[in-house]
C-alpha cells in the first residue's frame, strides 16, 4: 500500500535499514545516501540492506560509457536513415548514456543509508544497541518462518502486527539507551574531580548519576523483556514444528514397520507349506514309478 509522499506506507508498517555504521528504524521508506540497496519485505516489516559495491573503477566505467555512446551513435545514424529525426535519436542516446553512467557510479560506491526524518524514526549508532537490535531481527525472522506451518493455530495478521509493534518498541528503547549511555559517560567523566565530597556541585552530580543509573536499569529491563518474548515465540514455534516432524516420522515408521511385519510373516507360513507339498509330490512319484527290479 502506497501512501502520500512523506507519509508512512501503512499504520503498522515498519522499515528497518542496516548498513556498516548504523541501524535505521522508521515507519517511512528508507532512502540511500550512497550506493544501492536490497529490499526484502516480510509481512509488515521491510528490511533495507545495502548491496556490495560493484568494484568497477572510474576508468572501467568511462570505457564502458564510451563504448555505449559509440554504439548509440551508429544506431542513431541508422534511425536517421530510415526517417526518424536525428535530434530525437541523439536526445535519447544522451539520456541513456547519462542514466547508465549515474547508475554505474552509484553501484560502485559503498552503500550508506540516509538519515530519516520524523519523530517516529530511530537511528542506532552505538555498537551495543546495534548488536542487540540485530539479534532481535534475526529472532524475528525465525518467528516468521514458523508461521506458514502454524497458520491453522495462529492468526498470521495478528501475530505480524504484534511482532512489528515489538520491534518498533524495542527500537525506541534502544534509542533511549544509547542517549543514556552517552549521558552516563559524560557524568562519569565529570565525576573525576578533586572537589570535596560536601560540595553542593558534587552532591548534585551524584544525585544525577543515581537517576541516570535508574533509567539505565529500567530500559535494560524493558529491552530484555521484549527480547525474551520474541525469543520465546521463536522457540515455541520451532519446538512445535519439531514435535510435528517427530510425530510424522513416528507415524511413517509405524506404517513401514507394519508393512515389513506383514511381508516377513508370509515366508514363515509358505516355507513349511512348500516343503510339505514337495515331499508329497516326491512320495506320489515314488509310488507311481515302476520298480527297476521288475
Amino acid at each position: 500500500m502506497t501512501g502520500l509522499p512523506g507519509s508512512p506506507v501503512g499504520a503498522d508498517h515498519l522499515f528497518v535499514g542496516v548498513d556498516h555504521e548504523k541501524i535505521v528504524v522508521s515507519p517511512y521508506p528508507i532512502k540511500m545516501r550512497t550506493g544501492r540497496a536490497r529490499r526484502d519485505r516480510q509481512g509488515s516489516v521491510t528490511e533495507v540492506v545495502p548491496v556490495r559495491p560493484s568494484g568497477r573503477s572510474r576508468e572501467v566505467r568511462v570505457r564502458f560509457s564510451s563504448q555505449l555512446a559509440l554504439a548509440l551513435v551508429v544506431l542513431s545514424a541508422v534511425l536517421s536513415a530510415v526517417g526518424i529525426p536525428w535530434w530525437a535519436a541523439a536526445a535519447g542516446s544522451v539520456a541513456l548514456v547519462t542514466f547508465v553512467s549515474i547508475q554505474q557510479a552509484r553501484a560502485a560506491r559503498k552503500g550508506t543509508l540516509a538519515l530519516p526524518r520524523g519523530e517516529d524514526s530511530y537511528v542506532l549508532h552505538a555498537a551495543e544497541e546495534r548488536v542487540a537490535y540485530g539479534r532481535a531481527l534475526e529472532v524475528a525472522r525465525r518467528v516468521r518462518q514458523t508461521w506458514p506451518a502454524l497458520q491453522h493455530m495462529i492468526d498470521p495478521v495478528d501475530a505480524d502486527r504484534s511482532l512489528t509493534a515489538a520491534l518498533r518498541e524495542l527500537a525506541a528503547i534502544m534509542s533511549r539507551r544509547q542517549q543514556i549511555r552517552r549521558l552516563r559517560e559524560e557524568l562519569g567523566a565529570a565525576a573525576l574531580h578533586n572537589l570535596p565530597a560536601g560540595s553542593p556541585a558534587v552532591q548534585a552530580l551524584a544525585e544525577q548519576r543515581l537517576r541516570v543509573e535508574g533509567l539505565w536499569r529500567s530500559t535494560a529491563g524493558a529491552a530484555n523483556r521484549i527480547l525474551a518474548s520474541i525469543n520465546a515465540a521463536a522457540l515455541a514455534g520451532e519446538n512445535l514444528l519439531r514435535e510435528q516432524r517427530v510425530g510424522e516420522t513416528a507415524r511413517e515408521a509405524e506404517l513401514a514397520i507394519s508393512r515389513l511385519s506383514a511381508a516377513a510373516s508370509a515366508p514363515a507360513d509358505s516355507g513349511p507349506e512348500l516343503a510339505e507339498r514337495t515331499a508329497a509330490v516326491i512320495a506320489a512319484y515314488r509310488e507311481l514309478a515302476p520298480d527297476p527290479r521288475d
